[in-house]
């Protein structure tokens, strides 16, 4: 008899815990950019599914110029030597930028987060239905997701203060209303609510993005203008 396997699906038709291979492939099957992962216990899968894929499924790495306006990629200052971006000197290469984009507002929206050291994309979702406003604030649950496991000092930079101030109150107050179409974002909103009130993120630094001194966060989609 073959052992029981749990199938969590984090970006398909419907995200979840699935006990058949065949539920699961059909939360896979023709969706786009589709994550899943099979596991042996359900605890394990439940584990799995309220953390971040990118713990448990190997993502290709992308370049942050691949994705945002290469105008706005310029040699780092002489005076820094720990990242590739061009920095300014008050802010932690040792970092997160989250940011979030959304053609319309309610539209389709994504989100990434881009290492500063290296300015590579950690993680990319969407798009999916939804508002920037949510955007911005599952990126930023989704980087203390990412990095809450290491537990060791590090930095994650928003330029949303409402976002900031959700995570802050571990609530996502948006005015989007919840129905069919939205249904499946506001899964993974439930999600990271729940995530922000079991978990203790206290060796994770949250700072605001300083965008008129500093120039757009690196994690930027580059489609303003």
């Amino acid at each position: 008899m073959a052992k029981q396997k749990f199938y969590v699906v984090w970006h398909g038709v419907e995200p979840g815990i699935y006990e058949s291979w065949a539920d699961c492939q059909a939360q896979i099957k023709n969706f786009k950019g589709a994550v899943y992962k099979s596991f042996d216990t359900f605890e394990a899968a439940e584990e799995a599914y309220y953390s971040s894929p990118d713990l448990y499924v190997k993502q290709p790495a992308q370049s942050v110029a691949k994705k945002s306006n290469p105008t706005t990629l310029v040699a780092p200052p002489d005076n820094r030597h720990d990242t590739v971006l061009p920095l300014p000197a008050s802010v932690v290469a040792e970092a997160l930028a989250v940011d979030a984009a959304c053609s319309g507002n309610p539209g389709p929206m994504e989100y990434r987060g881009v290492y500063l050291k290296t300015g590579q994309e950690v993680f990319h979702f969407g798009p999916v239905y939804g508002t920037n406003n949510i955007g911005e604030f599952l990126a930023i649950v989704h980087g203390l997701a990412l990095l809450h496991p290491h537990k060791r000092p590090f930095t994650i930079y928003s330029d949303s203060r409402n976002a900031m101030l959700w995570v802050k109150n571990k609530k996502c107050k948006t005015a989007l209303p919840r129905n069919n179409k939205t249904e499946p974002l506001f899964e993974l909103i439930d999600r990271a609510e729940r995530w922000l009130h079991t978990h203790d993120w206290s060796h994770i630094t949250l700072l605001k993005w300083q965008t008129k001194t500093w120039g757009e966060v690196p994690a930027d989609f580059g489609r303003k203008g």
